[in-house]
């Protein structure tokens, strides 16, 4: 498979399952209704193990630009592939929200509040702080970045057998870091689907939040890149 197809392909899936699960706990009359914080933190780390082990041979399994940014930041990939491999994961990001949306149409009609139904496609914080919201993306990011490069394979990305380190990674970052912001720590996987969001013709809906939307991705990238540098620092000092 082509990288930049498998980028999309498997970013569509991690978001598909990834923001399938959330649409399964929040939205009305679903099976999944009510079932909280812990079925979100593992459907969604989940939805990142099936996301890398379908298009690791391929493609390494980015699947977000924090990722490939902090890969290329560390010298693991070519700075010339970073846009492309951007351009892939934002619209596997879109795909993933517009299949969400289409599985979960009726429940999408049969729910009143237009938060609930912003929160299927995107983050957004528990307590409103930007400065607050940031750091936790950061942190977030950053343990994610660091934990990835420690597991990478020197090569080119991640192996398909260490799709399930990465998995547990995101779980771990879920349940201790996502009560703050929702733990976006993908630019991709939040504003991609945000922009879907906009698009698309959800009844009752409410504004896709734009000024926090450069949250999610200022501090995944910036958690990300210190991720790198740290990375990098250790690996100068230990030769």
């Amino acid at each position: 498979m082509n990288p930049l197809l498998a980028e999309f392909v498997g970013t569509t899936l991690g978001v598909l399952l990834g923001n399938g699960v959330v649409a399964n706990v929040i939205l009305s009359k679903t099976k999944g209704n009510g079932g909280g914080l812990i079925v979100i933190t593992v459907g969604w780390a989940m939805a990142v193990f099936v996301g890398v082990f379908t298009v690791a041979s391929a493609s390494g399994a980015h699947l977000n630009p924090a990722v490939t940014v902090a890969l290329a930041v560390a010298g693991k990939f070519p700075w010339g592939s970073v846009p492309g491999y951007i351009a892939a994961q934002m619209l596997g990001g879109m795909m993933g929200a517009f299949l969400v949306w289409l599985v979960y149409r009726k429940h999408f009609e049969q729910t009143t509040d237009g938060d609930t139904k912003l929160a299927v496609f995107c983050t957004g914080p528990a307590i409103r702080n930007i400065f607050g919201n940031l750091i936790s993306e950061v942190v977030g990011t950053f343990v994610l970045v660091y934990g990835v490069l420690s597991i990478a394979s020197p090569k080119f990305g991640l192996g398909a057998l260490d799709a399930l380190p990465v998995a547990l990674l995101v779980m771990s970052i879920g349940v201790s870091l996502g009560g703050t912001t929702g733990y976006a720590i993908n630019p991709a996987r939040d504003l991609g689907p945000r922009l879907m969001h906009a698009l698309l013709p959800i009844p009752g809906k409410r504004d896709s939040d734009w000024g926090y939307a450069f949250v999610p991705v200022l501090g995944s990238i910036t958690g990300g890149v210190l991720a790198a540098l740290l990375y990098g620092l250790g690996s100068t000092m230990s030769h």
